[in-house]
């Protein structure tokens, strides 16, 4: 049965991301099921794409004010990140909870995070705690004991072979995972083991350099 779609005139520009990506099975948070999530901090880019989530990571250390406007302008749910490696121990925690309060519905924290910080993280909150994690030589299973809810497998090249090895000592652990900018890639992280895919969409100066373009052709 063919589903019923409506887009409109003005909002049909927008960014979709791949099919495959709706293969994931999803991990199911509240009652949700999220099987894509846009990685960006980019309202303009979230207010306009169809994606479940938001991950929302950036290469500063983390401001509560970035995520309340985040989360105030998004329509879909937003994970945030709240640091782990430049940004640790206590202001990590405590971005934890600021997150969570202002609605949040999980926490991103960075690769080099310590286990004893997750876990105390975990004590404070009820939302899901992200892990991020970029190498299937990392200590796993202590990641899981200590409290991380899901995995982000970011490996570049490498993110399917890592998750396909993850997945096999951990067949129920909760994995998000990098995709790739094709259907190709995408299929073969799903395949691999990853239960919903991040998606880097095309910044807004791509976005407007194609846009312009069609611009001067109608000319």
């Amino acid at each position: 049965m063919n589903i019923p779609e409506y887009n409109g005139n003005l909002r049909a520009h927008s960014v979709k991301l791949p099919e495959a990506i709706h293969q994931a099975k999803g991990i199911r948070i509240f009652g949700r099921l999220i099987r894509s999530l846009v990685f960006s901090t980019d309202i303009a880019v979230i207010r306009n794409c169809n994606a479940d989530a938001v991950i929302a990571v950036y290469p500063f250390t983390p401001q509560p004010v970035i995520s309340n406007a985040l989360i105030m302008a998004s329509d879909i749910p937003v994970f945030t990140g709240i640091g782990g490696g430049t940004t640790r121990g206590p202001r990590v925690i405590n971005l934890a909870v600021d997150a969570e309060r202002q609605g949040a519905m999980g926490v991103v924290v960075n690769a080099p995070t310590k286990n004893e910080v997750i876990s105390r993280v975990r004590q404070r909150l009820e939302i899901p705690i992200v892990v991020t994690v970029l190498s299937e030589n990392e200590d796993i299973e202590a990641r899981l004991n200590s409290g991380a809810t899901i995995l982000n497998v970011s490996a570049a090249a490498r993110t399917p072979e890592v998750v396909r090895k993850i997945r096999e000592k951990f067949p129920d652990a909760a994995i998000m995972a990098t995709g790739g900018p094709t259907n190709e890639s995408i299929l073969e992280t799903i395949e691999a083991g990853a239960n919903a895919i991040t998606f880097t969409p095309p910044s807004t100066a791509e976005l407007f350099k194609e846009m312009m373009a069609r611009y001067r052709e109608s000319l």
